[in-house]
């Protein structure tokens, strides 16, 4: 502070705020579902952009053939798609080179969750939105949450369809604005009944099922809260910067998983735990001493090596350890980085074993008790062959 009481403004936050007016901006724009009014929005937003003069292309677009969606391109400038060919026939993928090339100011990327065609640059369409931002040109994009890795499994419980094709949380971490664009349920299947959102022969198979009323609801909640919490983490970054309240001891979240099975569940629900808290997290793997290299089993190896590509896209921070104890290794490492949220996955041992041989999780709960714990449950999809996969 100086005399008279005003804060200075330290180099870090200058430097911070001409990094912040220097660098490509990224707006994404998120809807419950196909037909809320995404493409139509950006667009849009590129008119008054090319009203303004700013240099504007669109350099991917997908109108899925409604004519208000083609009307509404006009007179914007359409890059050139690349085509690829693959298993016998063209296809046709944003040319990430000649937009790069061209260096126009802003872009106009559809589909985010595309994965690209074999052969492309990048496997997936978020992966080249990445490579427009570093050299510099800023872009607006579009997804619906049902593509958001970390809500991957809810949408799933809640319509009963596994989405495939996702973007990665920290994607959304890199994103300058994320903003929702809703309409009511009965909105949206008044959209579909007239043919505003696929064709006339998927009408009736979607209002039964994925454009339930119910189905669609909760998919609205999920992306107003999803923009909610990316606006809350936001804030609460920049009022830090900014210096204008102390910064309060933040929160840690610490997920552990094992060289066997899928852990992609627990990843999945540690991710949205510390999207919720504005927090970094950790994915915590244990390495005993069978585990070690030229010991661990190749399945075994492979199997982490997924899981911890999967935790890292999800923006976790991977934690190798050390220590034929498991129990003493989580426990040291949660009292030293001050985790406040544990995420463990349930295993198939029964009451009995875990009394014989005791338990990872009731040591952690008897020596931490300063944590929230959360114990997953896992299907047997995500067990191996003994049915193990957590450390309970």
């Amino acid at each position: 502070m100086t005399d008279n009481g005003d804060k200075r403004i330290s180099a870090e936050v200058i430097l911070a705020r001409l990094d912040e007016a220097n660098q490509a901006r990224l707006r994404v724009y998120i809807g419950a579902a196909a037909g809320v009014g995404k493409t139509f929005q950006m667009l849009e937003e590129a008119h008054l952009l090319k009203k303004q003069g700013v240099n504007v292309i669109v350099a991917a677009i997908e109108t899925h053939g409604r004519a208000d969606t083609e009307a509404m391109i006009g007179d914007l400038e359409i890059m050139p798609l690349r085509r690829i060919e693959y298993r016998g026939i063209t296809l046709e993928e944003m040319d990430v080179e000649t937009v790069i090339a061209r260096k126009p100011a802003v872009v106009i990327v559809d589909e985010l969750a595309h994965t690209n065609v074999p052969g492309s640059k990048n496997r997936k369409r978020y992966e080249d939105v990445l490579d427009l931002l570093a050299a510099g040109i800023s872009v607006i994009t579009a997804v619906n949450v049902q593509h958001i890795e970390s809500l991957n499994d809810a949408v799933a419980r809640t319509t009963g369809v596994r989405v495939r094709e996702t973007i990665p949380d920290c994607f959304l971490q890199r994103a300058d604005e994320v903003i929702n664009v809703d309409v009511s349920v009965d909105t949206l299947r008044t959209r579909l009944r007239q043919g505003k959102i696929y064709g006339v022969e998927k009408i009736e198979q979607s209002l039964n099922n994925f454009f339930r009323k119910g189905n669609l609801s909760a998919l609205r909640e999920l992306s107003l809260r999803q923009v909610a919490e990316d606006q809350a983490a936001k804030a609460h970054d920049y009022r830090e910067r900014e210096g204008l309240e102390q910064a309060v001891i933040p929160e840690k979240v610490m997920v552990c998983i094992t060289s066997r099975g899928n852990a992609k569940k627990l990843l999945r629900v540690g991710s949205r735990i510390a999207g919720r808290l504005a927090s970094d997290w950790f994915a915590v793997y244990v390495e005993s001493p069978r585990e070690e290299p030229g010991r661990i089993d190749p399945q075994d190896y492979n199997r982490l090596m997924e899981n911890v590509r999967f935790a890292e896209e999800l923006g976790a921070q991977f934690v190798r350890l050390k220590n034929p104890h498991v129990a003493d290794a989580l426990i040291e490492f949660a009292r030293r980085e001050g985790v406040t949220h544990v995420i463990f996955g349930q295993s198939a041992r029964s009451r009995w074993d875990i009394l014989l041989r005791g338990s990872v999780i009731n040591r952690f709960l008897n020596e931490v008790r300063d944590a929230n714990v959360q114990v997953v449950p896992l299907d047997s999809s995500e067990l191996d062959v003994d049915g193990n996969f957590s450390l309970v």
